[in-house]
């Protein structure tokens, strides 16, 4: 009997080659004779970098940048086995996961280190680029990253503005003739679910700006600022970012490889899944174990869990989700492929508790779902 065993990380506690680990563990309690294929798998977010680089036979590469907020921060890139292929985790260098909750800032938080770590695969020779954009802490409409790469955003007196979602309001001057021309002769894979405009109450700010730290009367400072920094990219390229889907991504950072780079945009976990050639590893199972965290009504945008079970319903073979908590609306991933969602948590305990437990209850779970699915 083969099983594939295909999640993606339980933030904050596992990585996905963790979680794919305790599931086996428990499978082969059920099951010792199985054959279990393990795929760790990520949707774009954290983790994507990990994911294909173990899949691939990669290797990373250590960067020190600027971090969202100032300050150096040691973020990666990784190096994919074709020895061609960069992949670039916006996280790594401007993410949520490197600031405290306090710190939290859209005002001020930068997209610059994200562009140093371009840069430096740039001069490393890479031309070949996946950018995995969740989980960012910023919303500067990706002006701190054109600023790494030499674009200069000039203020009315010609001098170049600073850092953060604040300073969009005086760009006066798109001047990009020292923006770095490796760009052009580069391919840009990004990937992302994310198909919100750049502004307005469905755009970058009024929907994710909360979430790093975005007051009420930021949301409307910070909208107002994309919309001016969109006129501006609109009449220097022609390009319409408002409106544009997928624009919004990231605090924006979708719209500024719209406008400035040759970029392609797809699902994470499309990109994860050709890249970690899960549809072949998937040839002749007979279940499938995936998961992550949280299950709710979002899974069915382009999460790990539906993408894989989207995958392993082309051959008809169940699919089994584990996660550590449920919330509404999971009656629509049934239509995809997810035969049953299961949530490891077996006893009333605290997040923090169920955090530091997540393997074992991991390992359990799976153990249990294996017994039940060779029952007679």
């Amino acid at each position: 009997m083969k099983v594939v065993i295909a999640p993606d990380s339980f933030k904050g506690s596992l990585t996905a080659y963790e979680a794919a680990l305790a599931i086996e563990k428990g499978v082969k309690k059920a099951a010792p004779e199985v054959d279990a294929v393990l795929v760790p798998v990520a949707d774009g977010g954290e983790g994507t970098m990990d994911s294909l680089v173990a899949a691939t036979n990669g290797r990373k590469v250590d960067v020190i940048v600027n971090g969202p907020l100032g300050g150096e921060v040691k973020a990666a890139y990784g190096i994919l086995g074709d020895q061609q292929t960069c992949i670039i985790e916006m996280a790594s260098a401007s993410g949520l996961c490197l600031i405290t909750s306090e710190q939290r800032n859209p005002m001020a938080a930068t997209t610059f280190g994200t562009g140093q770590l371009i840069k430096k695969a740039l001069d490393d020779g890479c031309r070949k680029f996946i950018l995995a954009i969740g989980g960012s802490a910023t919303n500067d409409g990706g002006v701190g990253m054109l600023q790494a790469l030499g674009m200069r955003l000039l203020d009315s007196h010609s001098v170049s503005i600073g850092f953060g979602g604040a300073e969009l309001s005086r760009i006066a001057t798109i001047d990009d003739r020292d923006f770095d021309p490796r760009i052009a002769e580069a391919e840009f894979l990004i990937a992302t679910d994310v198909q919100n405009p750049l502004v307005g109450p469905d755009g970058a700010t009024y929907v994710f700006g909360p979430q790093k730290g975005a007051t009420v009367e930021m949301l409307e400072i910070l909208d107002a600022n994309l919309q001016h920094w969109a006129d501006l990219v609109e009449e220097k390229t022609g390009i319409r970012l408002h409106d544009k889907p997928g624009a919004g991504a990231a605090g924006g950072i979708g719209g500024a490889f719209q406008a400035f780079f040759p970029a392609v945009t797809k699902r994470g976990i499309d990109i994860v899944i050709e890249y970690t050639g899960l549809a072949e590893k998937l040839s002749g199972a007979d279940c499938v174990f995936t998961g992550e965290g949280q299950i709710d009504f979002q899974t069915a945008s382009g999460k790990t869990p539906m993408g894989v079970a989207e995958e392993a319903k082309k051959n008809g073979i169940p699919v089994f989700v584990l996660s550590g908590s449920i919330g509404k609306g999971i009656e629509t991933l049934y239509e995809h492929g997810i035969h049953s969602v299961h949530s490891i948590v077996n006893a009333p305990m605290t997040l923090q508790e169920a955090i530091e437990r997540a393997a074992g209850l991991l390992e359990q779970s799976a153990e249990q779902v294996m017994r039940t699915y060779l029952a007679p």
